[in-house]
């Protein structure tokens, strides 16, 4: 059955893609095989951006990359990379290759992640949720951070000034039913133990707690890392709006075959398709009105920003602009790492000089 919101008249990325110029600009979509990351990836690769697509499944990645080639007229500079964001030490080596063999990098997307599903751990004995949709996703930053920053002090041939690089993460609506709990005051709330928080929460809870850290490093992420050194890169976190993906087949993971089949059968014809989905994202990452490059110098109002549709900011939940949560996360973010990897495996977030 089509669609219901199908009728309703939503831009899709590739029409908010559409006049963008990216020509001479890498960008690198996580989960970019399938459902929005897909569309994401696919809008990029019409405005002609070299595209760097991540994601867990060779296969997956392999038909993705196929399909979007045929899909656009013209050549296609687009690469699958395969990495699980639930496996720290592949994300730091997959980091580091993508730092080793790209000139640049002007937009990174955070789409990968784990639905609302049951609990279950990573490789690295955490939380699934939270550590594909957040953990990984903050180390793979860290670590590509010296390439942004390269990027943002040096302008392509051609271009009149420095770009600013964008950081865009998909959260969701779904990060107000966080549980109160998630304060990420300490390691007993992500590990993997069967006794512990997480195991205990419902599928709803695991995934909006992971879609409220996406909110949380972002706001961080600008105050105590852009903004205070003064970098030429912005940050954004987005919502796609309720999108039919594969995702709504881990329903039946969560709740049972049963009424995992009534659940997707009820939702999903209210829900967007990843077309639709994929437009506040895309928007997010190559407006001009972003960085203020279109001439009206609302960049410092789209710093930071919830972007809930094309040109719509919005308010997140009061957890969401909770600093003192929003320090607790980071804080046990790079515990996590240094745990997991070692003391040096993330590197300092303050960037001195070129590399």
């Amino acid at each position: 059955m089509q669609s219901i919101i199908d009728s309703i008249t939503l831009s899709t990325g590739i029409q908010e893609s559409e006049g963008a110029d990216l020509k001479n600009m890498t960008v690198l979509v996580t989960g970019g095989t399938g459902g929005i990351g897909f569309e994401v990836a696919r809008a990029f690769a019409a405005s002609r951006a070299r595209v760097l697509v991540l994601s867990r499944k060779s296969e997956n990645g392999e038909e993705a990359v196929s399909k979007i080639k045929e899909s656009i007229q013209g050549p296609v500079d687009i690469k699958f990379i395969s990495c699980d964001l639930g496996n720290l030490a592949e994300v730091k080596q997959v980091a580091d290759k993508i730092h080793a063999e790209e000139k640049a990098l002007d937009i990174f997307v955070a789409d990968a992640g784990v639905g609302v599903n049951k609990f279950d751990v990573s490789y690295d004995g955490i939380d699934r949720h939270f550590a594909v949709n957040h953990l990984g996703h903050f180390l793979l930053i860290n670590r590509l951070m010296p390439l942004m920053y390269r990027t943002s002090r040096f302008p392509p041939l051609g271009a009149a000034r420095p770009r600013a690089p964008r950081i865009v993460s998909i959260s969701s609506e779904l990060h107000r039913m966080a549980p109160n709990s998630s304060t990420f005051a300490s390691e007993e709330e992500v590990v993997g133990t069967e006794d512990n928080q997480s195991a205990t929460m419902s599928a709803v809870g695991l995934y909006a707690r992971s879609k409220l850290a996406n909110l949380l490093f972002t706001r961080y992420f600008v105050n105590n890392v852009i903004k205070k050194n003064g970098y030429n890169m912005m940050a954004l976190a987005t919502h796609p709006g309720a999108v039919h993906t594969g995702q709504q087949a881990q329903f039946k993971e969560a709740y049972g075959t049963i009424l995992g089949t009534m659940l997707e059968a009820v939702t999903i014809p209210f829900m967007r398709n990843p077309e639709q989905g994929s437009a506040s994202t895309v928007w997010a990452a190559v407006s001009p009105a972003v960085d203020g490059s279109d001439g009206k110098s609302e960049s410092e109002k789209w710093q930071g920003a919830y972007v809930t549709d094309p040109g719509v900011k919005s308010v997140p939940s009061g957890m969401a602009l909770d600093d003192e949560i929003a320090e607790n996360l980071w804080r046990l973010s790079e515990e996590l790492v240094a745990e997991k990897l070692g003391a040096d495996a993330l590197l300092d977030w303050e960037q001195k000089e070129v590399v």
